[in-house]
Order: C-alpha cells, then structure tokens, then sequence
C-alpha cells in the first residue's frame, strides 16, 4: 500500500523560511515524479513544484507564484522529497500536499498524480 506522508509545516512570520519534507513508502518513485500542491478553502489545488526523473536527467519545475524563492531539492533517501520555502508571503497559507505520479511526467496538473498525502498546515503572519 502507498503512503505519502508529509511533515514540516507550522507557523512562521512573512520572510522566514520552512522546509517541509514527504517519506513515501510502498512504491519506488525515484523513476517517475513527486510534486507539491497547495489549497486554501474554497480555492481550487494548486501546483507548487515538482521533480521528475527521465532519461538519466532530472528536472525541477515550480509554479509561477514560488518561482525563485521555493526550491524542491531530492532528498537524500531513496522516496522522499522535500520543498524549501524562503521568502514565505501571507498568501502561502494553505494545506500542502505531497503527491506522486507513477509516470515520468513533468506536470503541473493534480490529475497526472496518483498518490497523495494527508497535508500539512503552513501559516504565514504578516
């Protein structure tokens, strides 16, 4: 059975910075994509970062809005990922997912993701 689980988050003021990390178990992901997405009530999810794995290189890619100030370094162990948060704005507050894809994809859609975790809360104070 795949388990996305993701910790890390928590409470910090504008400009500081947190690193939140996702172990997945069950299934090796290292071939294919895992990515990060972020929801507020009553807002559609939305895509964060991502990394997919294909040919032998690897590729990074980030919304529009995190652009330049969150960074999805590989983690160290073999299934897990983490998402680098500096510069945080108020309007990073939400839930933030971890997902993963059993495909190499390079996708920013949540329908290309298979698996997802529970959540975790970032609050951003002004």
């Amino acid at each position: 059975q795949v388990q996305l689980v993701e910790s890390g988050g928590g409470s910090v003021q504008a400009g500081g910075s947190l690193r939140l990390s996702c172990a997945a178990s069950g299934r090796t992901f290292s071939r294919r994509a895992m990515g990060w997405f972020r929801q507020t009530p009553g807002k559609e999810r939305e895509f964060v970062a991502g990394i997919s794995w294909s040919g032998g290189l690897t590729y990074m890619y980030y919304g529009d809005s995190v652009r330049g100030r969150f960074t999805i370094p590989r983690g160290d162990a073999e299934n897990t990922v983490y998402l680098q948060m500096n510069s945080l704005k108020p309007e990073d507050t939400a839930i933030y997912y971890c997902a993963a894809s059993l495909q190499s994809v390079r996708s920013t859609r949540k329908d290309d993701y298979d698996y997802w975790g529970q959540g975790t809360q970032v609050t951003v104070s002004s």
